[in-house]
């Protein structure tokens, strides 16, 4: 793997062609978790893939459509258009360099841009191949795997408390938070502020009264190391056949 922090000269003796871009989010995670959990999340899954790929990866962007966090102070938002817009700016740039290989890494469960990106980049620009790594089971597997199956909650519950135990476990401050959402609040999660919603921003509950320390932080641990790996099986596989297959439809169509 290598990495912004290696030296140019580095990068080119690797010869790799494979370049892992990771968005991440600064936005509330209910009163006591700070605001940058998606952005390590985003961190750690660019770190593996970048290793089974050889890949180079790149800083992590901080900021993404927080837009139903964004009433509560600290979150930032920014719009679809000027995200991707930038994201296309950076494949781009690469791509001149060499890259033809690109791999999009996503910590935020509500960046409904993400698809739509990527088709449209791998319309736009038929020489170089841009993929996301499959999340099907994986995520309900690492919930069994961590012992949390069955969890209800979208952001700021349990499963929040355990990641922020496990990435940065001094910034968190162990309280009771969040609360109990009617289920009919759930056909509007896309269209209203969640601070309208929730008590607290969070959708989901934690009692620190029911979990150590220790065992918070193993949880943590565990879903996203078996959750990361799974998506890291077939990422691999995914890339190459797919450039594969593209260049050759290329080719067959000139």
């Amino acid at each position: 793997m290598l990495s912004y922090k290696d030296s140019t000269t580095k990068l080119v003796q690797s010869g790799t062609d494979t370049a892992i871009i990771s968005v991440g989010a600064t936005e509330q995670f209910g009163p006591y978790l700070p605001m940058h959990l998606d952005t390590l999340i985003a961190e750690k899954y660019a770190e593996a893939f970048g290793k089974v790929l050889n890949a180079y990866v790149l800083p992590t962007l901080p900021f993404n459509t927080s837009e139903e966090h964004a009433n509560c102070k600290g979150t930032v938002t920014v719009s679809p258009t000027v995200l991707m817009t930038m994201l296309e700016e950076i494949v781009v740039n690469l791509n001149r360099q060499g890259f033809k290989k690109f791999v999009l890494c996503n910590g935020h469960g509500g960046a409904y841009w993400e698809a739509s990106f990527v088709k449209q980049i791998n319309y736009k620009y038929p020489e170089l191949i841009l993929v996301t790594a499959h999340r099907y089971l994986a995520w309900e597997e690492a919930l069994e795997e961590s012992g949390l199956q069955g969890l209800n909650e979208l952001h700021g519950g349990l499963l929040s408390v355990c990641t922020a135990m496990w990435l940065c476990p001094d910034l968190v401050e162990l309280k009771p938070m969040g609360s109990a959402v009617p289920p009919e609040n759930r056909m509007f999660a896309d269209y209203i502020f969640w601070d309208k919603l929730t008590e607290d921003g969070c959708w989901g509950q934690f009692d620190p009264n029911e979990y150590t320390p220790q065992q918070l932080s193993e949880i943590g641990e565990t879903f996203w190391t078996s959750f990361i790996s799974k998506r890291s099986e077939i990422i691999g596989t995914i890339v190459e056949e797919a450039f594969q297959k593209k260049c050759r439809q290329k080719e067959t169509i000139l």
